[in-house]
């Protein structure tokens, strides 16, 4: 009996907090990372930061006609005390982007350097073939104002601003899935 006890006592203090986060959802990203990162590896990313991000990183209108292949880091270990060499970058380019993208080279590779917080990349190369275009999403359709109003008003309640505009956001999702599937009863 006493065994049954502790099994469904509550944890105290730092256990309960290890215990939750143990159980708790982990975001799809941190599952993924441990799926591609041999493949990334392989093309001398260390992460999938750059992949990932590289619209944050070269601006919208760049990355849609860029996509970076490999970095190729230097086959030399630095001596004791001396620097390290940058690594070079190699990014696959469409050819009428291929000038422009070689005069922001400079920048780009600061950019880079910027987003992974140490001067890992010293120059660019630039392979000129055709990217793949960016899958896009579906436009999100819209709500009505009477079903929208009626959400916000839902929520007006909620003093959190940050939980408030989820519950909004969770109300509307709720709402265009129950206009798609023709369905009313879920607002």
């Amino acid at each position: 009996m006493g065994d049954r006890k502790r099994l469904h006592a509550p944890l105290a203090g730092d256990r309960a907090r290890a215990h939750y986060k143990a159980m708790s959802a982990k975001p799809l990203a941190e599952l993924i990372d441990d799926c591609i990162a041999p493949a990334l590896a392989a093309q001398g990313f260390a992460g999938r930061a750059i992949v990932s991000l590289w619209p944050e990183i070269a601006g919208e209108r760049l990355a849609a006609r860029s996509r970076p292949l490999k970095i190729d880091w230097p086959r030399r270990r630095p001596a004791p005390g001396e620097a390290s060499e940058p690594a070079t970058m190699v990014v696959r380019v469409e050819s009428a982007f291929a000038l422009e993208m070689q005069q922001l080279g400079p920048l780009l590779v600061e950019r880079v350097n910027t987003h992974l917080g140490w001067r890992a990349v010293g120059k660019l190369v630039l392979k000129q073939g055709p990217v793949a275009a960016p899958v896009m999403s579906k436009p999100v359709p819209k709500l009505d104002g009477a079903t929208a109003a009626r959400v916000e008003a839902q929520v007006a309640g909620v003093a959190d601003e940050g939980l408030r505009e989820a519950l909004a956001r969770l109300g509307r999702a709720v709402a265009l899935n129950a206009k798609t599937r023709g369905d009313d009863t879920a607002s």
